[in-house]
């Protein structure tokens, strides 16, 4: 059967990873979770104490660090960083590593390098708009932000991770700002990307929906 590319962008706390996770599963697709490279990135950047301004310090961490997808499991040089990579230290700073330039042209390689097969779905920010911008399905996922603020203090909590509400989502809303505003791969909707309000979604709905779009342009092609 013929395979796309699927590219998930949107709002964090939308549901975006654990929804194209499923997807991908749905499809037999491989799933791509950009995400996680910056937030592994970040967390390496925070253990070598990388300042952000210094740009050599920043490109030595980049030749220095390495990314790897195992099992559902995210390995920073060979450590399972999985848990690590969604604490609130990491939100915190995610968003301000993930501006840098350099940072962003070195995962999009690397993004562009694992989706060339195609039968993938792949999440971010910036999917559908720079790594994959002739992807036959772009999604563009948005949410309330104290229910996304909900779900992410929910997530956590799994994780034994216990964080006020307004925290979470005070950080969500700058976050929303700095992806939004960024120049470099700002995050917006593509054009030709179908909006997903996913606020009074159950998760099977979305999924749902995703999957019925993909199959409607696996069939067409």
């Amino acid at each position: 059967m013929h395979k796309i590319t699927i590219a998930i962008d949107g709002f964090s706390g939308t549901g975006k990873s654990s929804t194209a996770k499923k997807v991908a599963g749905e499809l037999g697709y491989t799933y791509i979770d950009s995400g996680a490279m910056y937030r592994a990135t970040t967390l390496y950047f925070l253990e070598q104490d990388v300042s952000l301004d210094d740009a050599s310090q920043v490109e030595h961490a980049l030749d220095t660090l390495d990314i790897r997808f195992e099992e559902g499991h995210v390995l920073l040089n060979g450590q399972d960083v999985s848990n690590e990579i969604r604490t609130m230290r990491v939100n915190e700073h995610v968003s301000a590593v993930s501006t840098i330039a350099v940072v962003r042209h070195a995962m999009v390689a690397q993004q562009q390098k694992i989706g060339k097969g195609k039968g993938i779905v792949m999440d971010g920010r910036d999917i559908g708009t720079v790594v994959f911008p002739d992807a036959e399905l772009k999604v563009f996922m948005t949410a309330n932000t104290r229910i996304r603020a909900e779900r992410r203090q929910s997530e956590l909590a799994e994780k034994g991770i216990i964080e006020e509400l307004n925290v979470i989502e005070n950080n969500l809303s700058q976050r929303d700002e700095i992806d939004s505003t960024r120049s470099e791969s700002p995050l917006r909707k593509a054009e030709d990307a179908v909006e997903i309000d996913t606020s009074n979604l159950t998760f099977a709905d979305q999924v749902h929906k995703i999957v019925s779009l993909a199959k409607e342009k696996i069939h067409a092609s």
